[in-house]
């Protein structure tokens, strides 16, 4: 029986090889050389000057400082950090109403927050782009629009964020408070406590390990995504737009390499976190 499972398992393996490990290795090994287009690999060398892009400064006026890295790379990380925030404040406050609602069949609630995941993201974030532009279709209709004039500012940007993951929240969270033993918070009544206080201190720790799974799940698409910021950011510039123009415009695959390289140790770091609050997994289901 374990050979056959063995067998099995070989394609997975196969294809975890060649369009994972190899693609890593050769980006790894792109990001400390001096590779570029049309270059003659016997040319080929190991070299860290490309590695100033992470902290020279290109600013030709004297006195400031202007990194173009720093500065996506701080994008991204304000980005994710708000989106996380705000997609865990409200994430935690709907999972907790399907938990304590009545609805005998909770999965149908859970089907309608994910359906608009089934969707393409282009097509999504076009629809917000018109939105919240001057004059568009639903100003046109109603007469009025609160999102007119959000499209190029962060207020737009972490709102099609957080529409976008906040799913990614909800799930873990939902999944973690379903886990919870009900006489637990029965015995946190009948001891005395306020239904407040029984949910800040039996009911949230509990359902911890959904709110770490929930916030990494939402920190990382954030962080590292670049279709968002390009279609509605303007001039707000994330660390997935560099790396999409290092690869697509200007070609310069070292400088592409080493910045996928820092979103991936980013990445592998989180991964290493969820496996340290929920080893078995139960909040990813």
């Amino acid at each position: 029986m374990n050979r056959l499972y063995k067998g099995l398992a070989r394609p997975y393996q196969v294809w975890l090889i060649v369009l994972v490990f190899i693609p890593l290795l050769s980006m790894l090994l792109i990001s400390v050389s001096n590779y570029s287009v049309g270059m003659d690999l016997a040319n080929l060398q190991i070299t860290l000057s490309h590695w100033n892009l992470l902290y020279e400064n290109v600013s030709s006026t004297p006195g400031t400082f202007s990194n173009p890295f720093i500065t996506a790379f701080t994008n991204s990380l304000t980005g994710a950090f708000f989106t996380t925030i705000i997609s865990f404040v409200l994430g935690y406050f709907v999972a907790y109403q399907i938990k304590r609602s009545r609805v005998k069949n909770k999965l149908i609630i859970m089907t309608i927050i994910i359906l608009p995941m089934w969707t393409n993201l282009l097509l999504r974030v076009g629809g917000f782009a018109n939105i919240m532009l001057e004059n568009n279709i639903i100003e046109s209709i109603f007469g009025i629009n609160p999102l007119g004039g959000l499209f190029g500012t962060w207020p737009g940007i972490v709102f099609a964020l957080v529409v976008t993951y906040m799913p990614f929240m909800i799930l873990p969270v939902y999944t973690a408070l379903e886990k919870i033993d009900i006489s637990l918070e029965e015995a946190s009544l009948d001891l005395g406590l306020t239904p407040f206080k029984t949910f800040w201190k039996v009911i949230f720790p509990l359902s911890m390990k959904g709110v770490v799974t929930g916030s990494i799940m939402v920190f990382l698409p954030t962080f590292a995504g670049f279709a968002i910021p390009k279609l509605l950011g303007g001039n707000i510039y994330f660390i997935g737009n560099m790396i999409e123009n290092r690869f697509i415009y200007t070609r310069n695959y070292a400088e592409g390499s080493l910045l996928s390289m820092v979103v991936l140790i980013i990445i592998l770091g989180s991964l290493l976190l969820i496996t340290r609050f929920d080893k078995e997994g139960e909040t990813l289901l």
